[in-house]
């Protein structure tokens, strides 16, 4: 197995390390006001700066949220030129809230604005996401099972090949209907 093969089945808590150092940084932010912000421990954060600890999706999001950048700048490591992504090999990032799981795939590089997940899910539980960064939407394909997924207010039930597209920047659901439900997400940002 390649080195590269190794690093990507293990959660990216370098990568996690250095962009919360660098975006925390970068807004002017003391560790204590980004804490306060996201609404989580400060030893929390210090613990994900030092590359310890097992963020969820919903801690990664607050800390996006705090510091005004998608999920994806907090991380996705720097990419080659050419980058195959194997299937089971991409580091997933799970909910402590439901049997929901995403895997970023590509993130917007300058002016682009976009990240692509997949996203594995499981009957049992359902993802309640804050809202994302001003702008935000989010574009889903259903690729296996059934999801509901949308405006928290009114979500939209999916059939494999359906496609729902919503604002992120309100609260919004997903909730797997039967098992082995995947999809694509792509997140645009303003």
């Amino acid at each position: 197995m390649s080195e590269t093969e190794n690093t990507a089945a293990a959660p990216p808590l370098e990568t996690i390390a250095a962009s919360l150092r660098r975006e925390r940084d970068r807004a002017g932010l003391t560790l204590t006001e980004l804490a306060r912000r996201a609404g989580i421990a400060k030893s929390t954060l210090s613990q994900l700066e030092s590359g310890t600890g097992n963020p969820s999706v919903e801690t990664l999001w607050a800390l996006g949220v705090a510091l005004g950048v998608p999920f994806s700048r907090l991380v996705d490591p720097p990419t080659p030129q050419v980058r195959v992504v194997r299937a089971g090999q991409v580091p997933l990032v799970r909910s402590e809230q439901s049997t929901y799981a995403a895997a970023l795939l590509s993130s917007g590089r300058s002016g682009a604005r976009r990240d692509l997940y997949v996203l594995e899910l499981e009957p049992g539980g359902v993802r309640h996401a804050d809202a994302h960064i001003p702008g935000s939407v989010e574009h889903v394909v259903l690729t296996s099972g059934r999801l509901l997924a949308g405006p928290a207010e009114n979500p939209v039930e999916l059939e494999v090949g359906d496609y729902v597209s919503f604002s992120g920047d309100v609260p919004h659901v997903y909730e797997a209907l039967e098992p082995g439900t995947r999809a694509v997400l792509v997140m645009e940002h303003a």
